[in-house]
């Protein structure tokens, strides 16, 4: 029997991130009765080669980051545009929508707007046959794994009022037997780091992802912290690691690193040994963004030096793109991708940058952003993929552990 899977119609609605800041919902339905819903988060850190993420820029709503003009947009332009198109075929939609776009980086319709309709209407495909999205995705794409949580109990950077400059400190448990083991383990860590900085007096406030973020000496003091929480909590540095994002991108200025919260500048060299030293002394597995996007010879040199031992991440190296990520393997840049479906616009590009990491041997994180909703498509796509790691936070606040908690219902179906 063929069913039809044609778009009949969508709606688009401006709904708020879990900052406050307004994003973008889009509710697709297919001609035989399907429906599917996405709405895509927001980053705070971005990448400057990010495709574009399009506000409306009337200061009198929102402080013109309102996205009423998008979702009418997406109304109006998009859906005729689209209409008709079987949901199946997500290739030739995302190629519509590109087509329709005609900008290299999104520029005309936004990221945003198209990505919240490329998603929606993968949804209501799976709607359409019945099965979760993990599977669906992964008929489509690949295999099914449970990743990975990289817990981010530690905020800093633009992601927290504090004074540390490092983004986020990360708790992993690699020696979990199970998904489920793996957020009870974090979970009891990232309350034992709590009942830690209230002794101590210190704040217990939490930033954007959920991770608390006090005022401290040194990058080491938080490292300190995560090590005797990881302690505290009756588990050991052999079976739980941890990961940081630097997020260095933020600092480069002028040739130099010039770490904006503490008023202090270093050289690229200077910056690899610092790291080098917190590897040796600390179980750092993995370094997101440890050099700026544009340090090139930065990233091949600390690629030589710490490749071979720890997981080296570029997330605005790369920015989910496929073509940045390709030359980044030619360079050999990095061993790492993180993941963020927004950073580019659509599912199928996302789906090429995560086959290309994956063919030449790059571990794949998918993550969420800052400003997130209660969606939890990310979760569903880190398993269709077999991607070994999910970023999705603290084990706190709605929108992080919407993410977790989709995984814990995933893996009572395996």
């Amino acid at each position: 029997m063929v069913i039809n899977k044609k778009i009949n119609s969508l709606r688009a609605f401006e709904i708020l991130d879990s900052r406050g800041i307004p994003t973008v919902n889009v509710h697709v339905c297919l001609e035989n009765g399907a429906s599917g819903s996405a709405s895509v988060p927001s980053g705070a850190s971005t990448g400057e080669r990010e495709a574009h993420e399009r506000r409306d820029g009337d200061l009198f709503r929102y402080h013109g980051k309102g996205t009423e003009k998008v979702c009418r947009d997406i109304e109006e332009k998009i859906l005729p545009f689209i209409k008709g198109i079987d949901a199946g075929e997500q290739m030739l939609l995302d190629e519509r929508l590109l087509a329709l776009d005609g900008s290299e980086n999104k520029e005309v319709f936004g990221a945003n707007a198209l990505l919240a309709v490329s998603l929606a209407t993968a949804r209501a495909c799976a709607n359409t046959y019945g099965l979760p999205l993990y599977r669906y995705l992964g008929g489509l794409y690949g295999a099914s794994v449970r990743p990975i949580p990289m817990m981010n109990i530690l905020n800093g950077g633009r992601h927290a009022e504090n004074n540390i400059d490092i983004q986020e400190f990360m708790i992993v448990p690699i020696g979990a037997d199970s998904f489920s083991e793996a957020v009870r383990i974090g979970s009891e860590i990232y309350h034992a780091l709590r009942e830690l900085l209230k002794k101590r007096g210190l704040s217990v406030s939490v930033g954007d992802e959920g991770g608390f973020a006090p005022n401290l000496n040194r990058d080491e003091d938080a490292l300190d912290f995560l090590t005797e929480a990881i302690e505290t909590a009756g588990y050991n540095t052999d079976s739980v690691g941890i990961a940081l994002d630097v997020a260095a991108s933020e600092w480069e200025k002028d040739g130099r690193y010039v770490l904006p919260k503490r008023a202090l500048s270093q050289t690229c060299e200077e910056l690899i040994g610092k790291f080098e030293m917190l590897c040796v002394n600390y179980p750092i597995l993995s370094l997101e963004d440890p050099l700026g996007e544009h340090d090139r010879e930065g990233w091949k040199t600390i690629t030589e030096k710490l490749g071979k031992r720890i997981m080296l991440v570029g997330d605005d190296l790369f920015v989910t793109n496929r073509k940045l990520l390709a030359h980044g393997i030619l360079e050999g840049l990095a061993n790492a991708v993180l993941v963020k479906p927004n950073q580019i616009g659509t599912l199928t590009e996302t789906m090429y940058t995560v086959r290309l990491a994956q063919e030449n041997g790059y571990r794949v994180i998918l993550s969420h952003r800052s400003g997130e909703t209660c969606d939890s498509f990310i979760s569903d796509l880190a398993v269709a993929v077999g991607a070994q790691f999910l970023k999705a936070g603290a084990p706190a606040r709605g929108e992080r552990v919407a993410k977790y908690n989709r995984l814990l219902k995933i893996e009572k179906t395996f």
